[in-house]
């Protein structure tokens, strides 16, 4: 058996089977059952009405509301399309019916979430609602979900580009020099990466509206960010850190991602951490392009920024320490 079997590869075995629970726990804890829970939510009515109606709807069995006064259906929809809210209601007291806005372009589950949740709290008062889409999905962007495909394929690529130059030339870049020319490559090929999706999404297929441009400009940032992170995660524990990218980003970040399901249906822990994580600023920014004029931007590409910059440095610094390591082996042979 040890002739077969490393103690090395069982161990890698056992990381492996570790990694897999965890997907099908992150997959399935995080979509298993989806729920709305404290939408942000606007409300448009008379003054004399707002606070009741606004505290009725706060009052929701399980909460999934979270309900605060617009001054104005203009309002509303302003603040729906800045990605300021998720949903509004306006009431018409002179009829029996009001008005539903949303925006689907921030994923269809969401806006269908809000339709069920509003229509059964509608007929509670004896009233109907009809639903109006200020920012609709494409109708060749099925259910919304283009652009956190477009996300995953570049985060995909930019983990398989650092693991095939680990693969290649070495997990631990042994000195600066080399971190630097793997950064470049990685640099290079995130353009390219991104160039690549913007223009299969959007004039190959037509899946997805938005400037070709600026899906380039977010695709090759994207990718950096994961290959970046995948260097220094590598810099931290060499071949393993393959393994930690795929914890982090498709374990971690594609469940709480927000694209199957937006942010507000999410359990609090993948609601918490995706738009910390590169899949769930990748996807939020796509969407934001494509169907909100470039709106709500500046945080998820803080986001992703960060994670570039950051993971760069690290590899950086951990290609410094291996020169060291290096020097200090060396020193040890000779003087024995």
């Amino acid at each position: 058996m040890k002739d077969a079997v490393s103690a090395r590869a069982a161990l890698l075995v056992v990381g492996v089977l570790a990694l897999t629970a965890a997907f099908i726990a992150s997959y399935a804890g995080a979509f298993h059952s989806p729920k709305p829970r404290d939408v942000t939510f606007a409300v448009v009515a008379p003054p004399q009405a707002r606070g009741q109606l606004v505290a009725k709807l706060d009052r929701l069995p399980g909460s999934p509301l979270d309900p605060r006064p617009a001054g104005s259906r203009a309002e509303a929809v302003r603040q729906l399309k800045d990605r300021e809210i998720d949903g509004a209601l306006v009431a018409d007291p002179r009829g029996k019916q009001d008005e539903l806005l949303v925006a689907g372009g921030s994923g269809s589950a969401l806006s269908d979430a809000l339709q069920k949740v509003l229509t059964k709290a509608e007929q509670r008062e004896g009233r109907t609602v009809r639903t109006t889409d200020v920012a609709p999905a494409d109708p060749q962007d099925a259910r919304g979900l283009s652009s956190f495909y477009l996300v995953v394929g570049w985060c995909v690529g930019g983990y398989l580009c650092a693991a095939i130059l680990a693969i290649s030339y070495g997990a631990r870049p042994t000195n600066g020099r080399r971190a630097v020319i793997r950064l470049a490559t990685l640099l290079v090929y995130s353009v390219l990466a991104g160039l690549a999706g913007a223009l299969v999404i959007g004039p190959a297929l037509g899946a997805l509206p938005g400037s070709v441009v600026a899906l380039w400009g977010l695709g090759a940032l994207i990718v950096f960010a994961v290959g970046a992170t995948t260097f220094a995660f590598q810099g931290i524990a060499g071949v393993l850190g393959i393994g930690l990218t795929i914890l982090v980003v498709v374990i971690g970040g594609n469940p709480s991602a927000g694209g199957a399901y937006p942010y507000p249906l999410l359990p609090p822990f993948w609601e918490a951490i995706g738009p910390a994580l590169p899949p769930g600023a990748g996807t939020w920014a796509a969407r934001s392009i494509a169907y909100f004029g470039g709106r709500a931007l500046t945080g998820p590409l803080l986001v992703l920024a960060a994670w570039a910059v950051v993971a760069s440095v690290l590899t950086l610094v951990f290609a410094a320490l291996s020169v060291g390591r290096g020097a200090v082996d060396r020193s040890e042979v000779r003087q024995q």
